[in-house]
């Protein structure tokens, strides 16, 4: 199926666990001769994630992304722990294994095995070897949202055994020391609430919700030619972000780095500093599973409930727009809501003490004709608002839909007390992966796969949908 083709239905509700015939012919007519039964998505999704195995983790795909990403190492998990819960344990000590002695876990962890210029921007472009308190192994110096602590409770609750519980022991302080420096180093406003440094670090890198703070970051297109981009070489340049985008990409990179990976006087200079809605819910997600973790391991959940609270108030009082009803990031730089509508401002239904009046106004947002959540889904559950005059459906995070963001909205749906909601949008991720693959992304009307062919965290958390 091309792109601009037609509007295709992707609930696939019809038959057996929700894929039925109707899911067969749209695999058979995408061209993916894809199984459209739960026992041949499974097979896929294994497969997927087996040729995607590293030695000790998973690349997100052999193409565009050749090393391991951090917010993809605990999709990953997820999805390990139901059919490879050895592996699950492994992914995430890995990860781990690259934290730096501050406690930030990078959201690059480079394969030394590959040659320069295997991925862009490459090792020699972050520098970390010579940072203090840097591993032995080459990282970049950003971090991704600390959905971590949340994977490893999710693993160990979908492989409950002694092993699980030893390796979420071990794991345990680590995901104290991440919590421990977002909360200390990146609290640029002193206002109980991370801030992030650069677009990549809130996993949606290409968002509408960036274009204000990114148009005052002096940077021009120009300066691209000096460089060969990896991903345009894998991915049609239409799709992904700009030459003008990249180039501020990299100027911000370059910022943080010269100041020695800092966060200290962040505010004094640095060109991106935004509290971004997801990635602080995230935050305070890892919260409340690091009081249960606590409690299985032994620790004092208290004090994780007690920095839960905080942060859910925080992100209340900061990032709560009453009149657009849902949570928008807050530019630091000029101290104002971006008022682009994203599904970043649908992740904070994942914390379960969002108080209910929030709550109720984050369904509404949901199923607006902005992103159509319903209990039957005609399309998928786009990024971005699909009423706005500049939504892109086949641009990177300006339109198509992930698995990832819809697998964190149907859990806060669930969080919530909406499970025929969260019951439609599974169906429709479902959908998704039968009609096109374990695909990066997803056109947000017709279904058709975009980004790589063969992306890890759609078959691990197509895993996770179909062992519901």
């Amino acid at each position: 199926m091309t792109a601009d083709a037609g509007p295709t239905r992707v609930d696939a509700t019809a038959g057996v666990d929700g894929i039925g015939d109707a899911g067969a012919t749209r695999a058979e007519a995408a061209g993916t001769g894809g199984p459209a039964d739960p026992a041949g998505l499974r097979r896929l999704a294994v497969d997927t994630l087996d040729a995607n195995w590293e030695h000790d983790h998973t690349v997100p795909s052999r193409t565009l992304y050749p090393h391991q990403w951090s917010w993809d190492s605990a999709f990953i998990a997820i999805g390990l722990a139901h059919v490879r819960p050895d592996r699950a344990w492994r992914e995430l000590a890995s990860l781990f294994r690259a934290q730096w002695a501050d406690g930030r876990v990078p959201h690059i962890v480079f394969n030394p095995a590959l040659r320069v210029g295997a991925y862009f921007p490459g090792p020699e472009m972050w520098g970390t070897a010579d940072v203090p308190g840097t591993p032995a192994v080459a990282t970049s110096g950003l971090v991704q949202p600390p959905v971590h602590a949340l994977a490893a409770l999710l693993a160990y609750r979908r492989a409950p055994d002694t092993t699980g519980l030893a390796a979420l022991r071990r794991l345990y302080p680590a995901l104290v020391a991440q919590q421990r420096y977002l909360a200390d180093r990146r609290d640029v406003a002193g206002d109980g609430l991370v801030c992030i440094v650069h677009p990549w670090e809130s996993g949606l890198d290409n968002s509408p919700a960036w274009d204000d703070p990114m148009a005052a970051v002096p940077a021009e297109a120009a300066v691209m030619s000096a460089y060969r981009r990896h991903d345009t070489t894998h991915a049609d340049a239409a799709h992904r972000p700009t030459d003008l985008d990249y180039a501020r990409y990299l100027a911000i990179v370059a910022a943080y780095r010269d100041h020695g990976y800092s966060d200290r006087e962040l505010s004094a200079g640095h060109p991106f500093l935004v509290e971004c809605p997801l990635f602080n819910a995230a935050f305070g997600a890892a919260e409340h599973a690091l009081a249960e973790i606590a409690t299985l391991v032994g620790g004092d959940p208290g004090p994780h409930r007690d920095r839960a609270a905080r942060i859910t108030e925080a992100l209340l009082r900061r990032l709560y727009a009453p009149n657009a009803g849902t949570f928008q990031p807050r530019d630091l730089r000029t101290d104002r809501l971006v008022s682009a509508r994203t599904v970043l401002g649908l992740a904070p239904l994942i914390l379960p003490d969002l108080p209910t009046r929030q709550a109720d106004a984050l369904v509404v947002e949901a199923r607006s004709a902005r992103f159509g959540v319903a209990r039957r889904m005609d399309r998928p559950l786009p990024t971005y608002d699909r009423t706005a005059p500049d939504f892109e459906p086949l641009r990177y995070w300006r339109g198509p839909s992930w698995l990832n963001t819809g697998w964190l909205v149907r859990h806060g749906l669930l969080t919530h007390g909406h499970p025929d909601l969260a019951a439609g949008l599974r169906r429709s991720m479902i959908g998704l992966v039968t009609q096109a693959g374990c695909h990066e992304y997803f056109h947000p009307d017709t279904g058709a796969g975009l980004g790589s062919p063969a992306f890890s965290w759609t078959a691990a958390l197509l895993l996770d949908l179909l062992a519901d």
